[in-house]
């Protein structure tokens, strides 16, 4: 067994990190205004009014604030550009387009006037049937930090302040307010905080918004080892912590719990409540200036008291925001199968484009629709007209509705699928099937839309299944009877194009998934970074196979990439070196792609189980036709090797480690 290396690791959770920009400058001017504050005012000033604002003060110049719910479009009282869904953008694996996602956001706020936009949402994937897996990115800690902090600093070089969210441990809708999320400290600090500990000491985030559950049997209004003792003194925030709207339980618990603003107004952080209790000593008024110097200094911070936050240059139909929602959508859509190259489409002179999500408009949007209006929407079919012109006919029949138990349009679509050359099936989810309270009990889809399937697959034409979800689908039963399977989530405004393109062969697909595709409802919890285990041929279904349909990171390419051998710098060294492994990937295909290789990192031989791989880096980078690119990931051993005890700390022991890039991997030997 390896020796614990009994040091303690400068990058461990216990320890402080620079948190947002707030200068010395800016707590002090807040403290002066603090100062002159009634107490009143400071008591008004730490709950939200008029559901998404911040009160004014303006006899000491305190503008009014407005916030405005994301993640994927600004909402409330305004039309704007809806991107694609969260876990669209991170099946993307971009940061530089992720970064450009959160301007367009940041822009599409300045327009508004918006000063802080409600997101991101970085809360892990643990099962599909959680509501909220569609704003999310995906299963994997460091996958997850990556997409919020480049988001996060997209949005913030606007000028907008992101608010990172829902902290910590919301996983699931069902119940929220009442379900404890039971976290040992190991599995929060290894899988639960990784994202909001990146959001904070790295993309320097405004603020931070509370999650609806309890964590550990704590409300996280009130939860002060987490609020304070974590995110404050050993995280170094210095922001807004913000209560989700309407989570907050109590007066005292909130005020002493680090809860500085409650939203979307006080309910109980209220003078009504607070008075009596400041008398009785047991809130100090020490802690409300705190709550205001807080709020006040992150304000001053972003420039808020001292310039217009509308831009009036920017316009609020925004050719930027559009043109990213472009290639977010673009990126985010995943081939997940293509049996005998049946895409891309070319040559066919008919293509049969059937079931509820053809012609769709509204459902493209997905939930958080923002004003996102359905009419500015680029359906699927309408994305094929525009792609293939006259060169191919299309003939449509809708087959079905979403749900119920109506077959009255399977005639319909038959004769169309028996004329066609091939047939584009698109099935999926209804908009609000997704979203915030909404749970599934199921991730398959409804029986009439398999039904429609089985009826398609006996006219013999191949089918190319096109889904649109905001989570992964139970297939088991879909995939036999599709040549091809597309999954392009909920694309927003510019919906059926990049994925028209795609079909025809314009754009070679190069998304791969973030959370991994379980066989059937009956294999949740199922997710790539799971234990290892000394008995590897038992712990089997006996009915369903025990892999997923498909695991995470997988998407296909319509090239091909050859990998090279893994050759690092150095294969033994010591804590404090950094070593260089390099791979390189060559497209031996005849068409142009973009290939993202992930990198993972497994401990076989440690005093924990480890899981059996850990992503600790990715790039993505386009490959033209017979050229070679060669990646490279630099291993920090503290970073990328150690383990989190049962205290929260980081710890890194000697021994062997390998890294793994597809079906490569290399042995490295960590020494004294």
């Amino acid at each position: 067994m390896k020796r614990l290396l009994t040091w303690l690791l400068v990058v461990g959770a216990l320890l402080p990190a620079a948190a947002q920009q707030i200068t010395e400058q800016d707590k002090e001017r807040a403290a002066a205004l603090v100062e002159r504050m009634t107490l009143d005012e400071k008591l008004d000033y730490i709950g939200g009014f008029n559901s998404f604002y911040i009160r004014a003060i303006p006899r000491l110049g305190i503008p009014q604030i407005r916030m405005a719910d994301g993640p994927q479009g600004v909402r409330n009282d305004t039309r704007s550009t809806m991107f694609p869904c969260g876990i669209a953008a991170a099946a993307a694996w971009d940061r530089a387009l992720v970064r450009d996602y959160g301007r367009a956001l940041g822009q599409d706020c300045r327009a508004r006037g918006v000063h802080i936009l409600l997101g991101p949402g970085v809360n892990i994937y643990r099962s599909p049937l959680c509501g909220r897996n569609f704003e999310y990115y995906g299963e994997d800690p460091y996958l997850a930090a990556e997409t919020a902090a480049a988001y996060i600093e997209g949005m913030q070089a606007e000028g907008v302040m992101a608010c990172v969210k829902h902290f910590g441990g919301n996983n699931q809708e069902w119940n929220r307010h009442h379900v404890s999320s039971d976290i040992d400290e190991r599995t929060l600090h290894e899988i639960y905080l990784p994202a909001f500990r990146k959001a904070v000491t790295g993309a320097k985030v405004g603020a931070v918004m509370s999650s609806y559950n309890p964590l550990n049997c704590v409300h996280m209004t009130e939860n002060r080892p987490l609020t304070v003792g974590l995110l404050r003194e050993k995280w170094g925030f210095d922001g807004i912590f913000m209560s989700d709207w309407n989570a907050t339980y109590s007066a005292v618990g909130a005020a002493n719990g680090g809860l500085d603003l409650e939203m979307p107004r006080a309910r109980f952080m209220n003078a009504e409540n607070l008075r009596p209790a400041l008398k009785n000593g047991l809130v100090t008024e020490a802690t409300v200036d705190e709550k205001c110097r807080h709020i006040l200094q992150t304000l001053i911070a972003f420039g808020f008291l001292d310039r217009e936050q509308t831009d009036a240059k920017i316009k609020e139909r925004n050719p930027f925001s559009d043109q990213v929602a472009l290639e977010v959508a673009r990126g985010g859509i995943v081939l997940l199968k293509n049996e005998g190259d049946v895409l891309p489409l070319k040559g066919v002179r008919r293509i049969a484009v059937v079931g509820p999500i053809a012609k769709s408009r509204y459902h493209l949007l997905g939930s958080w629709s923002s004003k996102g209006d359905a009419e500015d929407v680029v359906s699927v079919f309408a994305g094929l007209e525009a792609e293939y012109g006259d060169k191919a006919e299309l003939l449509y029949a809708q087959g079905c509705n979403f749900d119920g138990e109506d077959a009255s349009g399977f005639g319909e679509a038959v004769a169309a699928a028996s004329a066609a050359d091939v047939v584009v099936l698109c099935l999926g989810e209804k908009r609000d099937w997704s979203g915030e309270n909404a749970s599934r009990s199921s991730i398959a889809l409804p029986e009439i839309q398999e039904r429609l399937a089985r009826e398609l697959a006996k006219t013999g034409k191949p089918i190319v299944l096109v889904l649109s979800s905001g989570r992964p689908l139970e297939l088991c039963r879909l995939e036999p009877l599709s040549a091809a399977i597309v999954q392009m989530w909920q694309p927003g405004l510019r919906g059926g194009g990049p994925l028209a393109g795609i079909l025809a062969g314009r754009i070679n697909p190069s998304g791969r998934l973030a959370m991994t595709f379980p066989y059937s409802t009956g294999q949740i919890p199922i997710y790539y970074n799971h234990r290892q285990s000394a008995r590897t041929h038992q712990g089997k279904y006996q009915d369903i196979p025990s892999t997923p349909l498909y695991g995470f990171g997988h998407g296909l390419s319509y090239t091909t990439f050859e990998y090279g051998d893994l050759k690092p710098s150095a294969v033994t060294f010591r804590r404090g070196d950094k070593v260089t492994v390099e791979i390189a990937v060559t497209n031996t295909g005849k068409m142009d792609g973009a290939e993202t290789v992930h990198w993972f990192v497994s401990d076989p031989v440690c005093t924990i189980s480890r899981p059996v791989r850990e992503l600790k880096h990715f790039e993505k980078q386009p490959i033209r036709c017979g050229e070679t690119h060669l990646f490279r990931f630099e291993i920090d051993p503290e970073r990328d090797l150690s383990f989190t005890d049962g205290d929260g700390r980081r710890f890194l022991e000697t021994g062997d480690y390998y890294v793994i890039v597809k079906d490569r991997k290399v042995k490295l030997t960590l020494t004294e």
